[in-house]
């Protein structure tokens, strides 16, 4: 057994497969009113996906309602403006803050998992020190 593990296999599924993320609009970070999102966040996930050979599916939604779709296993990965001091943390893994990301503005911005799915969570966090830093 490899540790960290997956319990519901999230880093298995989405390699080489798709990786299911949702987006928030948070300014300087992601933009949504477009038929695509962009922005920094955008980049980073589409980075993170090639190194994975995933293709990206985006969901635009509230923050609220991403997180929700997070529980019920409808995504994999979830960006926008949150910080090392969102509220989500009860219900989503979180990433560690990461002042490096363009558009941070000093903020310790995170992204969310699902929990439980740490070798993902690992996976996306040793990324993000090779792309961002801390």
């Amino acid at each position: 057994m490899t540790v960290p593990t997956d319990p519901d296999s999230t880093l298995q599924q989405v390699s080489g497969g798709d990786l299911r993320v949702g987006v928030s609009p948070a300014e300087g970070l992601a933009d949504v009113s477009t038929d695509a999102p962009t922005g920094p966040l955008v980049d980073l996930v589409d980075t993170f996906a090639d190194s994975l050979d995933a293709d990206v599916e985006w969901t635009i939604d509230s923050e609220e309602t991403l997180v929700g779709m997070l529980e019920e296993d409808d995504l994999d990965l979830v960006v926008g403006g949150f910080t090392d001091q969102t509220p989500w943390i009860d219900r989503a893994g979180v990433t560690r803050g990461y002042t490096g990301i363009p558009g941070a503005d000093g903020r310790s911005i995170v992204m969310l998992v699902p929990l439980g799915e740490n070798a993902f969570l690992s996976e996306l966090e040793l990324f993000l020190d090779t792309e961002v830093g801390s």
